[in-house]
């Protein structure tokens, strides 16, 4: 995941500072450099860098940390802050929708960067927010790039416009006047790119700009290409003026560096981040959240977010209710594990809870998750609606019908039976369970 390596060495840094209690200048000084150290190595720019430490140094100097009594928890409060800022600020940067359709917005970058995909990622983001967006496929000059945008368009169930290979600024044309005859209010305008920056590629996109009245310029730059990035992205604005950014691969084994620099050095926010390969894993980005991520504090409001948007409330509210009745089964855990991968898995949703950062992912078994659904199907509805009705025989059939063990099945037999208890005792005595939960056991 993004920022790994740099939230452990964070982490790292302030538990240190949290075991001397009163700090000195030279315990901020020494925790300051290695933080600098620890943001150089995420790929974050040097410039970058040095303002930020300190920013970061004149604050922890000043009697808010020094005369404090949890001068630890001061320091990590103004680091967050900061990061917060350096990101883009509390709120996150929207997409300015016009009172009059429509909304143009062309993307552009790199060839190789994602163009294609996000162009159909956004495209399902907005028909999720209400909206009729249409894909205009601008790039004719990369094999196949009309094809794919089709492919991936038809998948998002948002209608893409082509017109062959006439000239990009003829087809961003006549896609507007197309969204104006057929209602669609957002235009998505999926240009070329090349390899590198270069003359040909901004000219074409200044005459897409001088045909139509684009509203929102959208730079897609991969998160993995660290420092790259930055560069690209300083380039684009320069050349065309971007208006935002769409960070993609933020899920992949990346330094995190492009996040923490792009908005400092170009003045213009990340406003979308690519979280995988499937068409729903876009987000809006929040520099909040993702400071509260890098520092392991979590991000509560994101797993909250993708649960309302993946799971059915009429259900979940069944769901609360079995369970609190003592009627959950088999049947309801599917559902569950159903939800789970909806919402990425185990993994992503670690990441996303405070503390989570500290998971190694690698010891994340996310096929113990694929058998045991194994195992829940291969029961019949009789023993998932009554688990106590599954004998040593029925144990053997349903371990040979999973491809798992006797053992496996066990295991989550005896799971189920601890979950059961469980509601049992909160159902009897709600506010006594709510005092433990909160004393942490």
């Amino acid at each position: 995941m993004a920022f790994e390596s740099l939230s452990q060495r964070l982490g790292g840094v302030f538990k240190r500072l949290r075991g001397k209690g009163k700090l000195t200048e030279a315990d901020i000084k020494a925790a300051m450099r290695e933080v600098r150290m620890a943001l150089l190595e995420a790929d974050v720019n040097y410039t970058v860098a040095k303002s930020f430490i300190a920013q970061v140094t004149e604050r922890a100097m000043g009697q808010e940390v020094m005369e404090s009594l949890t001068p630890a928890q001061q320091v990590i409060k103004i680091v967050n802050e900061e990061l917060t800022r350096l990101m883009g600020g509390e709120e996150a940067a929207r997409i300015h929708i016009k009172s009059k359709p429509p909304t143009v917005i062309m993307l552009c970058g790199l060839q190789g960067n994602g163009k294609t995909t996000h162009a159909a990622k956004l495209g399902k983001w907005f028909l999720k927010a209400g909206h009729r967006p249409l894909l205009v496929a601008c790039d004719v000059y990369r094999p196949a790039a009309i094809e794919q945008l089709q492919v991936v368009g038809k998948q998002a169930g948002v209608p893409v416009f082509t017109q062959g290979t006439e000239k990009p600024e003829a087809i961003a044309k006549a896609a507007v006047a197309h969204a104006k005859d057929y209602g669609n209010d957002i235009v998505i305008l999926d240009t070329a790119g090349r390899l590198h920056v270069d003359e040909a590629l901004m000219a074409e996109l200044s005459r897409i700009r001088e045909a139509v009245t684009v509203d929102e310029v959208l730079l897609v730059v991969d998160a993995m290409a660290g420092q790259d990035a930055v560069n690209v992205a300083k380039a684009f604005n320069e050349a065309v003026a971007v208006d935002g950014i769409i960070l993609t691969k933020t899920d992949g084994d990346t330094r995190g560096g492009a996040a923490l620099s792009v908005k400092a050095v170009t003045g213009k926010p990340i406003k979308f981040q690519g979280t995988g390969e499937k068409l729903d894993d876009l987000e809006v980005f929040h520099p909040a959240r993702m400071a509260s991520r890098i520092l392991g504090m979590g991000d509560v409001l994101t797993l909250i977010e993708k649960a309302q948007e993946t799971q059915d409330q009429k259900k979940a509210a069944e769901t609360a209710k079995r369970m609190m009745d003592s009627k959950f089964d088999m049947n309801d855990m599917l559902d569950q594990l159903a939800q789970m991968k909806k919402m990425g898995g185990v993994s992503a949703m670690l990441s996303m809870l405070p503390g989570g950062a500290k998971v190694n992912p690698d010891e994340v078994d996310e096929k113990a998750f694929v058998r045991v659904e194994a195992i829940i199907l291969s029961m019949t509805p009789a023993e998932r609606a009554k688990p106590a009705i599954i004998n040593p025989k029925r144990k053997r059939r349903i371990a040979a019908g999973s491809g798992t063990s006797v053992e496996e099945v066990n295991r989550l037999l005896r799971q189920f039976e601890a979950m059961q208890k469980l509601m049992k005792q909160v159902k009897k005595n709600p506010r006594a369970f709510g005092r433990r939960m909160n004393m942490g056991f």
